[in-house]
């Protein structure tokens, strides 16, 4: 309980990890950080850490957001696997180049609402 409490503290700050953390994290404070990261930037061994990365940012904001009644986005089911609505995410922030400086979390909310729109009625 007390890690999940963590992670949405990290996830509601709009940051993920400082700049020079000790482990080697990323440093993800824009839709542009996290867009790199999800294109598999780096490259070479830290390819997989950035890709996982991506993936596990993306899981935490959709599971945050499916606990709220009223939600922002709806995931069609089935839904699309997580790597293209990944992909697509980096199209649509490298797309329009003032969505790379929103907050990591704003920007891929926003790319959510966007891409996954809810029906009205």
């Amino acid at each position: 309980m007390r890690v999940w409490a963590g992670m949405v503290a990290i996830l509601m700050a709009g940051t993920a990890l400082p700049a020079a953390a000790a482990d080697g994290g990323f440093n993800v404070r824009t839709a542009g950080d996290l867009a790199a990261l999800c294109a598999g930037e780096p490259g070479g061994p830290r390819r997989a850490a950035a890709e996982n990365f991506c993936d596990g940012f993306a899981q935490g904001v959709v599971s945050l957001e499916l606990r709220h009644e009223k939600r922002a986005f709806c995931i069609p089911n089935p839904s699309p696997s997580r790597q293209q609505t990944m992909r697509e995410f980096v199209t649509w922030a490298r797309a329009n180049p003032s969505r790379l400086d929103a907050p990591s979390t704003e920007g891929l909310l926003q790319f959510f609402r966007e891409r996954f729109p809810c029906s009205k009625g």
